[in-house]
């Protein structure tokens, strides 16, 4: 087998402090998915198996959840969008959110509200699904460099599509400018001084997939992870998902290693640090979904409680995945993922084939008996760069033979 070696920088979490969360655990992860099981269309996602790939790897079991197939929107985050609007609206109109469903509120007839959002594509993307399917208005900003088949899948909604000459961050500081000059609704994955509740309300919303891993794991007679690998942005989504699966499983029996890119790995550096810290400039990595500079305040402190290790690797990690996802091992079912969806298969097939494999799998504390469930958050949601990706070989690696 060939051997190469991609950059990780893989980190102990020295900070690890056994915690409940109250706000993300599976009670709210319940509630939202009380409320996605109303809309037309839910049902869960797959969780695939990959028997062979473990037996290769050493491990008991690898799962992946493939978002891929979320309401035909190829990504997760209209999970966190439609339940925070809907929330929204429920707090604006005093309905109750037990009874609320899209159809009986565009049947209101009330004047439409706008929402507005910064997004790497799959965020803006369900706003906008959920703005149009509730007959209110959506604003979508990107960041510079945001590619046209993202824009397309905004404003194929009926969203108005704004991309900027900023980076993620910025952007997101332009977006809560401008809303509170129109009198625009935000609904952004983050939070700062002042705007929690609807943050909070995404990050409940991402936890339904947790929720529906945890019912497929058992229905498939499979002992529960040992660990889970979640990727991060902001870290909205691996908070929700963790906080949901760390109070099913137990904190201290569930070892979170929380994955980025190196060109934004700010949960990264606040884990070395143990304080939030910042990244800035380009963050120009292919994980568009990722590349977001400042980690999202409420699930800061989670995400450094509950993770035991956090990774920083480069672009080539990520786009291993996607070839190993959709070139699979022996009988292993095919998965199309996309940039940011693959990183977490691609550090286990970078271990695999690293000089040091045995050392990063004790690091990780990944054994015979582990059992590994991965979130693959999107599919091919820009379909020209994931043919660049796992056609062409853009991203590739440098093998020693």
């Amino acid at each position: 087998m060939s051997q190469f070696s991609l950059k990780m920088q893989i980190v102990a979490n020295g900070h690890f402090t056994p915690t409940k969360y109250d706000t993300f655990n599976r009670q709210r992860a319940k509630e939202a998915r009380n409320f996605h099981r109303k809309l037309p269309g839910y049902q869960p996602t797959p969780l695939r198996r990959l028997p062979d790939f473990a037996r290769m790897l050493g491990v008991k079991e690898v799962l992946v959840k493939d978002e891929s197939q979320r309401f035909d929107l190829n990504a997760f985050k209209m999970l966190g969008g439609a339940w925070a609007i809907a929330r929204l609206l429920c707090k604006d109109y005093d309905i109750d959110i037990n009874t609320f469903s899209f159809s009986a509120f565009r049947q209101r007839n009330e004047k439409p509200m706008t929402f507005a959002t910064t997004t790497d594509g799959n965020h803006g993307r369900g706003v906008a699904w959920a703005a149009r399917e509730l007959g209110q208005h959506a604003v979508i900003y990107m960041p510079k460099g945001s590619s046209p088949a993202r824009v397309s899948h905004i404003t194929d909604l009926g969203a108005e599509c704004i991309v900027t000459d900023m980076n993620y961050d910025d952007t997101v500081r332009l977006t809560m400018k401008t809303a509170r000059e129109k009198g625009w609704s935000v609904v952004q994955d983050t939070a700062w001084e002042g705007y929690t509740e609807v943050p909070c309300w995404i990050m409940q919303g991402y936890a339904t997939l947790a929720d529906e891993a945890v019912e497929q794991i058992a229905a498939m007679n499979i002992d529960p992870p040992t660990h889970v690998f979640l990727q991060a942005g902001v870290g909205a989504m691996a908070a929700g998902v963790l906080g949901c699966l760390s109070d099913i499983y137990g904190i201290e029996a569930l070892h979170a290693v929380i994955v980025e890119p190196d060109k934004a790995d700010c949960l990264f550096r606040s884990a070395q640090q143990n304080t939030i810290v910042a990244v800035s400039g380009e963050m120009d990595t292919i994980m568009a979904g990722l590349a977001c500079g400042e980690p999202n305040p409420l699930g800061w402190p989670l995400l450094r409680d509950l993770s035991r290790h956090f990774i920083s690797c480069e672009d080539a990690v990520a786009a291993l995945g996607m070839r190993v996802l959709g070139n699979p091992v022996g009988s292993d079912p095919r998965i199309v993922s996309g940039e940011s969806g693959a990183v977490g298969m691609g550090i286990l097939a970078a271990i695999q084939h690293h000089p040091q494999r045995d050392a990063l799998m004790k690091e990780l504390r990944l054994t015979s008996s582990s059992r590994i469930l991965l979130i693959s958050t999107e599919g091919d949601t820009d379909p020209g760069h994931y043919r660049e990706v796992v056609w062409e070989g853009k991203n590739g690696i440098t093998v020693n033979r």
